[in-house]
């Protein structure tokens, strides 16, 4: 049981919650004040309760004082649940009846997956397109672009590496080795099918949608959103589908079927088409009035004032007799030419002698006419690091007249540092051959001790016909054997059904429980969850039963009873009992009484039972 503060009562006001809400759109521009008020809440609650925040006012104080607490809470709130061919029927539907029509030659295939998280559906979305499409069609055509809000979700998609296990699972053998290649930490895509892929930030509700895009993935993404958010999302999608477009939904999504923008191809599996004579839900913009030429002209005068000033690279100019005229903002910020110093002699200022002595290079750069180059200028900035640029000076002429020159300092650190990372791989590169020739030539000596086996294995040869004789011999004993072995296939099955009325037995006393009960494994895995667990926390037996227990989002602080949990199954405890601060499906937060006892058979444990009851009462809450 844990001592922290959770949310007191001013965490309930809803000024507060708004004025939190804005703060996060304002600093960091998330908006979620989109989404759905109940699950929002409470995923803020949740975090709010692991820093020690009592209210929405405190905690919106600590995001100010602690930025990098932001990032936790954007992961608390994201909820990042995906997985390869998530929904297999919906998607091998999708591939059967759908995919297909995008065969046409000729025509770019444009996809979108919407609210990708960390990648798997973009990932299925490419495996099921080379399958369907084949490889050469694949790489000419196909574009998916993969956008989702959260930063740190997208990093992990780019890198996305997968167990083998999971890819047999999902695509089968023969697809996933087609498909995929082993590196040092796993299997990836293919590269010709990777670049197909750009993953990149998008906000569904702020951000403008991608157009003219052939199918359009969004599945489990918009059930966070409020009706009204949805609608708006919904009127983007219609915007950004072609004609002909289909859009994939979640099993959790259902407002598309109460719009007239989509036509159901399958609502049971949540496929849409575009309604092509919906009424346009983005109106063309009107012509712009006419310009006026004189504010034609200051606009560009002003534009390129402005892009001067911005240019990336530290830039300053000055005039044939040797006065700065002009500089850059990164001029200013890296050499210390700000205004003061325009309209002075170049000589009097410390830049014309550090980082390198410049009068003589723009002197021979006015005499000559032509551009002077400096290498790799090493200038040590005020916080310390060490910088390298090339200065490149620049006469500058019109019509035939020299006006005067510029310095330009164009940063080579990075460059440098990769010149000098490939010349030291270059010397690993050396080294390798080397000892590659050692290699060859171990490799020489070994296919001679090669050869030498090969006659040994000749041997084994004769000596395994006879072994054969004797396996045939061996073959009549094991056909008496197997005629013992299905009468004991008939005693297992008679032990089957009794096994299975036992099961029925344990389901019926489970049900007849007051209490929520779950049944976990040795490796955590729920493998029973009764109904009085169903109505506590909300969650169908079909949701929880072969995922981690200590995965759960249910209200129920399940990090807290790793400790117990893992002590019963190891038969340090024969029983635990605590009591936690949780929060039922109904949102009202309980003192949850958590028994966990070790479940053991034959001599050792095989599991642990988990009961879980509403002990509530006004001393608790005191």
């Amino acid at each position: 049981m844990t001592d922290r503060p959770g949310p007191g009562p001013e965490a309930d006001a809803d000024g507060d919650l708004e004025i939190l809400l804005e703060l996060i759109r304002d600093t960091r521009g998330f908006d979620f004040t989109g989404y759905k008020r109940p699950s929002l809440t409470r995923r803020i609650r949740k975090r709010m309760q692991e820093v020690g925040a009592g209210s929405f006012s405190d905690y919106a104080r600590m995001l100010e004082a602690e930025p990098d607490e932001f990032t936790a809470l954007f992961n608390t709130i994201l909820i990042n649940v995906t997985e390869l061919l998530r929904d297999a029927d919906a998607w091998r539907y999708l591939e059967r009846e759908v995919l297909p029509h995008l065969r046409a030659e000729g025509r770019q295939i444009r996809v979108w997956s919407a609210g990708c998280s960390t990648g798997e559906e973009a990932y299925t979305l490419a495996v099921l397109l080379a399958s369907v499409l084949g490889d050469e069609r694949y790489q000419e055509s196909v574009k998916i672009y993969a956008t989702d809000a959260d930063d740190d979700a997208l990093r992990q998609a780019r890198a996305a590496r997968f167990p083998l296990r999971s890819l047999v699972d999902a695509f089968g053998e023969d697809r996933a080795e087609a498909c995929f290649e082993r590196n040092d930490v796993g299997y990836a895509l293919r590269p010709d099918l990777r670049r197909a892929i750009v993953f990149g930030r998008h906000d569904l509700v702020q951000d403008p949608p991608i157009s003219r895009v052939d199918l359009l993935v969004c599945r489990n993404t918009l059930m966070y959103f409020n009706a009204d958010v949805q609608r708006k999302v919904l009127a983007n999608f219609h915007f950004a589908l072609n004609d002909d477009g289909c859009l994939f939904l979640g099993r959790s999504e259902a407002l598309v079927t109460r719009t007239n923008l989509f036509l159901a191809v399958d609502p049971g599996r949540h496929v849409f088409r575009k309604h092509p004579q919906a009424p346009s839900v983005r109106p063309p913009l009107p012509p712009p009035p006419p310009a006026d030429p004189a504010d034609t002209r200051r606009q560009a005068r002003n534009l390129l004032e402005a892009a001067y000033d911005s240019w990336a690279p530290a830039q300053f100019a000055v005039d044939t007799a040797g006065t700065v005229v002009a500089s850059n903002r990164q001029a200013r910020t890296v050499l210390g030419i700000g205004l003061a110093q325009v309209g002075r002699p170049l000589r009097d200022l410390e830049v014309s002698y550090r980082p390198v002595e410049l009068r003589g290079p723009i002197e021979q750069a006015l005499a000559h006419r032509r551009p002077v180059t400096l290498s790799e200028v090493e200038h040590r900035q005020p916080t310390g690091e060490t910088v390298y640029f090339d200065v490149v000076v620049l006469p500058v002429e019109r019509a035939g007249a020299l006006l005067g020159a510029t310095a330009t300092f164009v940063d080579v650190t990075a460059a440098r540092q990769l010149r000098q990372e490939l010349e030291r791989s270059q010397r690993e590169l050396e080294i390798a051959y080397e000892e590659l020739q050692s290699t060859v030539e171990e490799l020489e000596t070994t296919n001679e001790e090669l050869h030498s086996t090969n006659e040994e294995l000749e041997t084994t040869n004769e000596e395994l016909h006879s072994t054969n004789e004797e396996l045939e011999t061996m073959n009549e004993e094991l056909q008496s054997t197997n005629e013992e072995l299905e009468t004991l296939n008939t005693e297992l099955r008679r032990r089957t059904s009794e096994l299975d009325e036992a099961n029925q037995f344990l389901e019926s006393v489970l049900g007849s429980l007051h209490a929520g009960v779950a049944v976990l494994d040795t490796d955590l895995m729920v493998r029973a969850w009764n109904a009085q667990a169903q109505e506590l926390w909300g969650l169908r037996p079909d949701e929880v039963v072969g995922h981690s227990f200590l995965n759960l989002d249910i209200g129920l602080p399940v990090g807290e009873l790793r400790q117990p949990v893992w002590a019963a199954l190891s038969g340090a405890e024969e029983k635990a009992r605590l009591v936690v601060k949780a929060v039922n499906r109904r949102g009202r937060e309980i003192a949850c009484v958590v028994v966990i006892a070790p479940m053991n058979g034959e001599g050792r444990v095989g599991g642990a039972v988990v009961m879980m009851e509403d002990g509530s009462d006004d001393s608790f809450r005191e």
